[in-house]
C-alpha cells in the first residue's frame, strides 16, 4: 500500500534535503509536487487542498526557512500533518459498554463484511479474551448465514443458528437476547449488502438499528474502490450513522487515496484493517505508523508486535538452548523461514524498517523475494531426518535427490546448504558474546540483542533473516549476506 506515493513523496524531500537553505520558492514547487502525488494517489480534492494549504503555511514560516535543517523539517511538517489528517490517535473498537456489547457490520456487497466479522471476531476472542457471538443477518443473498457458520467453525466463534423466515431486525433481536442469556460479551451482527447504495438497503439497516441500538456501527469498504470508497462511507454515515471503518484489501491498493481521505470526508476514524485473505490478516489502524510508512521511516513497532504475536515463546527457549550447545540445524534453519514468513514475507518485513521502501525494487531486481523463502523450505522438507542434523553427510548424488524432490536445481541446494553454515557461524558468535539470554531474545523468547557480527543492532526477538543476515534496526544498516545475486552496492553486500 502506498508504494506509489512514496516513490513520489521520497523523491520530492529527497531534493529538498540536499539544499542548505529553503526559499518561499523551493517550498512552493515541493508542494505543488505533494499535492500531484496526492491526487495520483486517489486522494479526495478538498483533502488534498486542506493538505497542501496547512503544509505551506508552516513550511513557508520562521521555523522551517530559518531551521539548521530545513529540508528535514518540510518532511517533519508533512509528517505530523499526514498524521492529523489521518487522525491523530489510534482508536480501537468501543466495548466499554454493558454486555453484550452490539457491533453492527454495514457495508456494500462484495467488500468482504463476512470475512471481516469473522476476523474480528477471532481478533476479540484470542486478544481481548471475549466471549464473542456471530449473527448474520443477510436473508436475501444465498447460503450468507452458511458462510458465516462456517467462517466460526475455522475461527472458534459461536454463531447464531439460523432459523429461516425471519427478518433482518428479528435476527438482530434473537441474537442480543441469545448473548444475554448465554453469557456472551460480544455479539457482531452481520448486515445485507446491495451492488450499490439504495433506499431498501438503508431502510433495513435503519430497522435493525433501532432494533438493537449498536455500540458501534463498522462500514466495511474496498481499498481498492478508491473513491467510490470515500462516497459509499460519505452515504452510510449521513443516512445511518457510522462510528467507524474497516478498510479491507489494503494490501492491493498500491495508491492508498481512501485510507487518506476517510478521515477528513466523513470524520468518522479508520479502526482497522484488513491486509490479507487469512483470518488472522487483520491490524489496528495507527496514523503515526502509516505516516511514517509513507514517507519512508518505517514502522518497527508494528513489526515487533507481530514477531511477539507470531513466535513461539516456547520453541523459541528451546532453539536458544540447542544455540547454547552449539547446535544450529537445517530443521532450526526452516523453523525461521516460516517465521519470515509469519511476519509478511521478506517484502512486510522491509516495508516496516525505515529508510528501506527504496530498495525493495533493487530487492525484485536481484529475485528476492517470498518465492526464494518457499523453494529454500522445500529444499530443506526435501532432506532426510538425518541429513538436516548432518549436512556433512551430503555427498553429490544426496544433493541430486534433494534437487529432484524438491523441484529445485543442485545449484540451488549448494545455496541452501551455505546459507545453514552462515547462519549457524552466526548463532555461534551470538552464543558466545551474549550468552543465553541473547540467544532466547533472538529467536523471540525475551531479552534484547546485542549487534550482530554483520549487521547494525536488533530489538526484540525479530528472526534472523535468510542467509544469514538480519534487519540492521540499529546504525548498522541493512543486511541480508547469502541471498546471492544482489546488485552492485546493495547495502549488506560482501565485497
Amino acid at each position: 500500500m502506498f508504494e506509489g506515493l512514496s516513490e513520489r513523496l521520497g523523491s520530492v524531500f529527497d531534493r529538498l534535503r540536499k539544499r542548505g537553505a529553503l526559499s518561499e520558492a523551493d517550498v512552493t514547487a515541493a508542494m505543488r509536487e505533494v499535492r500531484v502525488a496526492l491526487l495520483e494517489a486517489d486522494v479526495a480534492l478538498p483533502v488534498v487542498k486542506t493538505f497542501v494549504d496547512r503544509v505551506r503555511e508552516r513550511a513557508i514560516g520562521r521555523e522551517v526557512l530559518r531551521s539548521v535543517t530545513p529540508g528535514q523539517m518540510v518532511v517533519k511538517i508533512v509528517h505530523d500533518e499526514l498524521v492529523d489528517m489521518l487522525g491523530s490517535d489510534s482508536q480501537a473498537i468501543n466495548l466499554n459498554a454493558p454486555a453484550p456489547v452490539p457491533i453492527l457490520m454495514v457495508g456494500l456487497q462484495g467488500g468482504g463484511k463476512t470475512t471481516t466479522t469473522a476476523k474480528i471476531a477471532k481478533r476479540l476472542r484470542e486478544r481481548d479474551r471475549k466471549k464473542v457471538l456471530m449473527a448474520s443477518l443477510d436473508v436475501t443473498r444465498p447460503a450468507a448465514r452458511e458462510q458465516l457458520r462456517i467462517l466460526g467453525e475455522q475461527v472458534g466463534v459461536a454463531t447464531l443458528p439460523i432459523i429461516n423466515g425471519e427478518t433482518p431486525a428479528a435476527i438482530a433481536k434473537r441474537a442480543m437476547t441469545a448473548g444475554r442469556l448465554q453469557g456472551y460479551d460480544v455479539v457482531i451482527l452481520d448486515t445485507a449488502g446491495r451492488t450499490s447504495i439504495d433506499e431498501g438497503l438503508m431502510a433495513e439497516v435503519r430497522a435493525v438499528r433501532d432494533a438493537v441500538n449498536p455500540h458501534e456501527v463498522l462500514l466495511v469498504a474496498d481499498a481498492l474502490t478508491g473513491q467510490d470508497a470515500v462516497t459509499t462511507a460519505t452515504n452510510f454515515h449521513e443516512r445511518v450513522g457510522i462510528t467507524g471503518i474497516v478498510l479491507t484489501r489494503v494490501d492491493g491498493d498500491s495508491r492508498g487515496g481512501a485510507a487518506l481521505s476517510m478521515r477528513g470526508v466523513t470524520g468518522m476514524p479508520i479502526k482497522m484493517l484488513g491486509v490479507g485473505e487469512k483470518v488472522d490478516d487483520i491490524e489496528d489502524f495507527h496514523p503515526e505508523r502509516l505516516a511514517g510508512r509513507i514517507l519512508g521511516m518505517g514502522d518497527v513497532v508494528s513489526l515487533v508486535e507481530k514477531a511477539a504475536e507470531t513466535i513461539d515463546a516456547e520453541e523459541a527457549q528451546k532453539t536458544a538452548e540447542r544455540m547454547m550447545r552449539g547446535s544450529f540445524t537445517l530443521d532450526d534453519m526452516a523453523a525461521q523461514l516460516k517465521q519470515v514468513r509469519k511476519l509478511g514475507g521478506l517484502g512486510g518485513i522491509m516495508g516496516m524498517l525505515p529508510g528501506v521502501g527504496k530498495l525493495q525494487k533493487q530487492m525484485a531486481g536481484a529475485n528476492v523475494d517470498d518465492k526464494m523463502l518457499k523453494r529454500q523450505e522445500a529444499v530443506i522438507s526435501s532432506m532426510t531426518r538425518e541429513e538436516r542434523r548432518n549436512p556433512k553427510i551430503l555427498n553429490a548424488s544426496r544433493r541430486k535427490r534433494i534437487a529432484a524432490g524438491s523441484g529445485t536445481q543442485v545449484q540451488d541446494v549448494n545455496r541452501v546448504l551455505k546459507q545453514h553454515q552462515d547462519m549457524a557461524r552466526m548463532m555461534k558468535q551470538v552464543g558466545k558474546m551474549g550468552g543465553k539470554g541473547a540467544l532466547a531474545g533472538l529467536f523471540g523468547g525475551g531479552g534484547g540483542m546485542p549487534a550482530p557480527p554483520q549487521g547494525g543492532g536488533m530489538g526484540g526477538g525479530l528472526p534472523p533473516m535468510p542467509g544469514g543476515g538480519m534487519p540492521g534496526l540499529g546504525g548498522g544498516g541493512m543486511r541480508l549476506p547469502g541471498l546471492g545475486g544482489l546488485p552492485p552496492g546493495f547495502p549488506g553486500k560482501r565485497k
